[in-house]
């Protein structure tokens, strides 16, 4: 027996400091969503920090999971099972990822572990045993800074001889000079904060230069990170006066386009889900570590070493209902708002921003908060975040961080649209600007959006971009390693070892700037201070696994819970983005007419005068009428063409030639295709696209026909007609197969599928948008909204100027219309109108539930819906007669009630074992 412990020898014992560990154990059961209590033996004592990867006995097995946080006691009574073993030190899951999975699963109606699972990827020993790089330089402070700050030096040297006489005339003058503050000259919003938020919140006019006054709060605490930044980040009283503020307007800007790149009020929210008043959040039980002492920088102690303890990561997720803001509440200031300050228009649910405690302590909070871990978060060399504003000066105390040498951002930048200036300068200045920004054609988006990530990675805090596929990652990496070093990419197609290296790359704070796709979303930056998502429309930003979370919707919570900015850009808009705009949450970033008219291509669509109609009759039923040929040829002198095709193969459908019924296979009753080419000389029969079998005698069941016709022409038989309607030119296909990236820019014809568009040097001198009825006739809600998105990219590609676009559809359709005019903003708006009406997305929240036609009811029947829920079915799903789908929908403002409802529902059917599954999306892209 030991002396110290008084344990038999052998006999393992629980850690004499917070003995307590609460574990999310990795089990994709509803019902055990939730954290569980394990005893921290005493010799795991040091590796167990919170946000470390452990395995721990559950149900007599052993499971992996994610240490949230270390406690003192435990509101379980019985003796606590303790921990097998602490699979990793590095503490992989930050405070911050932690609340927005939380909130991310109860969004979506899922299981944080499921998030999780999404969010950080796989470990992979031998990456993570390698010693961490360098950290790289900061980009260049950007152009107009340092011409700003040149000018101020001008000025001030003007100033300094009448002021110095001034001051030897007259001893009284100077002390008048130093009590009035010198004011910018701005420009302030007619919209006065409410009566009852006016008495509170720091006035956006004071008179002080100096940041403003935290607000006071019945929360006794902040979160760290919040408060660091505060002591260390704020601008100074000089910088101040002349970084753009909250309720500013561009003095650039046309006269009359006020512009505020702040968060606004959550009055302004017309759809957004139900928010409750603000309650304190009480402090836990016993003293806690939670992973903000390990995520936090190192920095001077900003309050004393009694400093209250923290509520833990996940109580404090969980308390978002009880800790969110009123609407009433919320209170324009001239600082950056609290992450908390509105309701998110898309039905995000407020998440306090608070979730960790005030200040760090003086001393180690606890051996289990020791720094022996590999990723125990020391601030790299050179990592300090610099003030927004000027580049800070080394006398005094800290020397400047390192600089790259590589070129700034350019004064000139994003100056074709009037509000992109100002913009960046709200990026530079720390503000949570949220904007969606409508791309010019031909607009080289890569390069506008490294140097929006390179003015916010100049101050030192990180940036997270999210693209759709690898190809857009390529060049956006390009892009940004023009203007800043250290770029990080992340992607599925990286191996194991290598994504997770980089991975901890940016979860050690050694890289700032974070490239990716889906699952970058949830990067671990330090620090976020700027969010982008390119083509939110794409549905490669939905994850195909559980909880199916959207990349725009992690963006926007994530944006409201950290206070980050946030960046929506595509050449095309999609209502849910509109929905942000109209309701205030976001600010549009668009160019003037008179810039789009200059670069916009010449649309041209079918039936769109009466010269067509004479010229060709037979436009409106042919698929390549005269006015694409004319194209065509124009172009091909000098330039490429690109050729959109919606479908792939040769002819992917077939139909019978004399009734037109869609030909079926005699076994399974799938459909027929023509696979193209030729097999011992003689055409390859048509075969099953779900069973394979081939139908070489075909015969109509309701004609008796055996003559078949192509119903849908793929991409490949497109290329075969256009490589004999213009002998002598290379014909290039981009599709599933082979997807190209670039092309030259000589004249050749290119056929590619949606999405895979290659980009050509100098830009293309027409694109042929054909089979528009393909895209248009869906059965789905978003049809017109994804025919014009795709439209539009590629459209894009063209050069700009004199390029021609030929989109074969009706003139008279709205989609059309909008591309002919290059107006997406009048379609999002239009489009979200009518959704509106209807009662669809995103006007409304709205999942499906699909499974068997027993399972499914007896899910609805259990359901306790909110006052305006509303069922619609279910109904036969697709083809299959075994499947059903109910459509469940409700008010925006009921939303979370909704998700709440459903998780309720899903976590009974998984307690009781029931065997028949139930698929239920939240916010699907496809409801029919």
């Amino acid at each position: 027996m030991s002396a110290k412990t008084g344990a038999r020898r052998g006999e393992r014992v629980p850690a004499a400091v917070l003995p307590v560990a609460r574990i999310v154990v990795d089990v994709p059961l509803a019902h055990l969503d939730r954290p569980f209590d394990y005893a921290v033996p005493s010799e795991l004592d040091e590796a167990a920090v919170p946000g470390c990867r452990v395995r721990v006995r559950f149900a007599g097995q052993l499971v992996d999971g994610y240490l949230l946080e270390r406690a003192e006691t435990s509101d379980y009574e019985k003796k606590l099972a303790f921990i097998e073993k602490v699979v990793s030190p590095e503490p992989v899951l930050t405070p911050e990822i932690a609340a927005l999975a939380r909130a991310i699963a109860d969004r979506y109606a899922g299981g944080m572990i499921d998030v999780l699972r999404l969010a950080i990827p796989p470990r992979h020993a031998r990456a993570e045993a390698a010693a961490p790089s360098a950290p790289a330089p900061l980009p260049q402070v950007p152009a107009w800074v340092s011409q700003q700050q040149v000018g101020a030096s001008s000025d001030a040297a003007a100033d300094s001889a009448p002021a110095t006489a001034a001051a030897v005339g007259s001893d009284s003058a100077a002390p008048a000079a130093e009590l009035e503050p010198a004011t910018p000259s701005v420009e302030l919003e007619s919209s006065a904060p409410s009566a009852e938020s006016a008495s509170s919140a720091p006035s956006a006019n004071s008179g002080s230069a100096a940041p403003a006054a935290e607000p006071a709060s019945a929360t006794p605490s902040v979160d760290l990170a919040s408060a660091v930044r505060s002591a260390s980040v704020a601008p100074s009283a000089e910088s101040a006066s002349t970084a753009p503020s909250a309720h500013s307007t561009s003095a650039a800007a046309p006269a009359g386009d006020s512009v505020t790149f702040a968060e606004p009020s959550s009055a302004a929210a017309l759809a957004g889900d139900a928010v409750t008043s603000a309650k304190p959040i009480a402090p836990a039980a016993g003293p806690t570590v939670s992973t903000a002492a390990l995520s936090a920088p190192v920095t001077e102690p900003v309050a004393p070493a009694t400093a209250p303890a923290a509520p833990s990561v996940e109580r404090t997720a969980r308390a978002a209902e009880s800790a969110a803001p009123t609407a009433e509440s919320a209170a324009p200031t001239a600082g950056p708002v609290s992450p908390t300050a509105g309701a998110i228009a898309s039905g995000v649910e407020p998440v306090p921003a608070g979730a960790e405690p005030t200040a760090p302590t003086a001393g180690p909070v606890s051996p289990t908060a020791g720094s022996a871990a590999p990723g125990a978060e020391s601030v790299p060399a050179g990592a300090e975040s610099v003030p927004a504003g000027a580049e800070p000066a080394s006398a005094g105390g800290v020397a400047p961080p390192a600089r790259s040498q590589l070129p700034p951002v350019p004064a000139d930048a994003w100056s074709r649209y009037p509000r992109g200036p100002k913009y960046l300068e709200a990026l530079r200045s720390g503000l949570p600007a949220h904007a969606v920004w409508q791309a010019l054609p031909s607009e080289d988006w890569p390069a506008r959006l490294a140097e929006a990530a390179a003015a916010v990675a100049s101050t030192g805090r990180g940036v997270v971009i999210v693209v759709p596929d690898h190809r857009d990652l390529a060049r956006v990496s390009e892009a940004c390693d023009r203007l800043i070093e250290g770029v990080v990419t992340l992607s599925a197609d990286l191996g194991p070892s290598e994504r997770y290296k980089r991975w901890l790359a940016v979860r050690r704070g050694i890289a700032r700037v974070v490239v990716g796709t889906r699952a970058t979303a949830f990067a671990p930056v330090r620090d976020p201070g700027l969010l982008v998502v390119w083509d939110d429309g794409d549905d490669l930003h939905v994850e195909p696994r559980s909880p199916y979370p959207n990349v725009r919707d992690v963006l926007v919570q994530r944006a409201h819970m950290s206070g980050a900015a946030l960046l929506i850009g595509g050449f095309a808009r999609t209502a849910e983005a509109q929905l942000l705009v109209e309701t205030g949450w976001a600010h549009e970033i668009v160019a003037s007419r008179e810039t789009l008219r200059a670069v916009a291509p010449r649309v041209v669509s079918v039936g769109d005068n009466e010269w067509q109609e004479v010229k060709d009759p037979a436009a409106r039923t042919a698929r390549l009428p005269s006015i694409a040929f004319d194209a065509a040829r124009f172009a091909l002198t000098d330039s490429p063409v690109l050729i959109q095709v919606p479908r792939r193969g040769y002819v992917p459908a077939l139909a019978c030639g004399q009734c037109r019924g869609p030909a079926r296979c005699r076994r399974c009753a799938g459909p027929l295709a023509l696979p193209g080419g030729t097999e011992d000389g003689m055409p390859k029969p048509a075969y099953c696209r779900w069973c394979a079998a081939t139908e070489a005698g075909f015969r109509c069941p309701t004609c008796g026909s055996r003559r078949l016709r192509g119903q849908v022409i793929g991409a490949r038989r497109t290329a075969e007609e256009l490589g004999r309607a213009f002998p002598g030119y290379p014909v290039r296909t981009s599709g599933a197969d082979e997807v190209l990236t670039k092309v030259p820019g000589r004249p050749s014809l290119v056929v590619a599928t949606p999405g895979a568009e290659p980009v050509a040097e100098g830009g293309y001198g027409a694109v042929l948008l054909l089979d528009g009825w393909a895209l248009l006739g869906r059965a789905d809600l978003r049809a017109s909204e994804e025919a014009l998105r795709r439209w539009m990219t590629a459209a894009g590609l063209v050069r700009p100027g004199n390029g021609r676009v030929v989109v074969i559809a009706d003139s008279g359709l709205t989609p059309v219309q909008a591309l002919v005019r290059w107006d997406p903003v009048w379609h999002a708006a239009t489009e979200l109108a009518a959704r509106t009406e209807l009662g669809f997305p995103p006007a409304v929240r709205m999942a499906t539930i699909d499974g068997t036609p027993d399972a499914v009811n007896a899910l609805l029947d259990e359901l306790r819906l909110p006052p305006t829920g509303e069922i619609l079915g279910p109904v036969p799903l697709g083809d299959d007669e075994t499947k059903e789908r109910a459509l469940v929908r409700v008010a925006r403002s009921e939303g979370r009630q909704l998700a709440a409802v459903l998780a309720e529902a899903q976590a009974v059917r998984t307690a009781r074992k029931e065997q028949e599954l139930v698929r239920i999306k939240l916010d699907p892209l496809e409801v029919l």
